[in-house]
């Protein structure tokens, strides 16, 4: 199971959101490229970068900051937040992002998002499946939406896409633990799929139990700038498995 750290932005500083609101937001870095190399540092390949900005204005803002991770580390990055146009995709491709998430496009515009599978393939292109109640939201979680979040996975695994990013938001920065009954369902129901778990990592021994169920990568946020899981402690997974 990869181990992919996530690193959100608000004006080009790395900031964590509780349950995606954004008044509740708490600065941890003001340099987002210092905090990607003390996860290169230890042996982390993979990175998870949200533009926060980018979610609320429906187009990509901190490219720059993407630019900068990518040029001066050699992690792998998947980049999302806002990206709604043909034209945000090439920017964040061009900016260095290895692979991209759609949350809101494939719910408002799922033709768009068809074509971006269907031009960059099913390793570029990932589905954010973000649900509260298990149902979709969208808009930077600021919308929900009557999607019930397995179907939605299945009708998508049918037009291509095979990574997924499941956050159930009500856990989000909460430091309670994943959703692990929902992760095993989706598992169960959406054969082949590879899942990445998100929101609510809370500590260290999670990590395991999200890897025997099956997921393909979990993210990991507020747990590690909180000083829940330690740098350390990620650097040992990694070299055990």
């Amino acid at each position: 199971m990869r181990i992919i750290p996530a690193i959100d932005i608000i004006n080009g500083q790395c900031v964590r959101l509780t349950k995606g609101d954004y008044d509740t937001k708490k600065v941890y870095n003001e340099d987002p490229l210092e905090v990607a190399k003390s996860f290169e540092d230890v042996g982390i390949e993979f990175l998870h970068v949200v533009d926060l900005d980018g979610a609320k204005a429906s187009h990509i803002v901190n490219y720059k900051v993407l630019e900068s991770i990518a040029g001066k580390t050699n992690l792998k990055i998947d980049f999302g937040g806002g990206l709604k146009s043909d034209n945000d995709l090439r920017i964040a491709f061009e900016s260095g992002a290895n692979q991209i998430t759609g949350g809101s496009i494939a719910v408002k515009n799922p033709e768009v998002f068809e074509t971006w599978i269907a031009n960059y393939g099913s390793d570029k292109i990932i589905l954010g499946a973000d649900c509260n109640n298990e149902k979709i939201a969208i808009s930077g979680w600021q919308e929900e939406s009557d999607l019930e979040v397995i179907q939605f996975i299945k009708d998508y695994q049918t037009k291509g896409v095979s990574y997924v990013i499941c956050t159930d938001i009500s856990k989000d920065g909460m430091l309670e633990g994943p959703s692990f009954d929902l992760y095993k369902r989706i598992l169960n129901d959406v054969k082949g799929i590879k899942l990445i778990a998100s929101g609510g990592i809370s500590k260290f021994s999670e990590l395991p139990q999200l890897a025997e169920m099956g997921c393909e990568g979990v993210i990991v946020g507020k747990a590690i700038y909180e000083n829940r899981i330690s740098l350390k402690e990620l650097e040992q997974f990694i070299l055990n498995n």
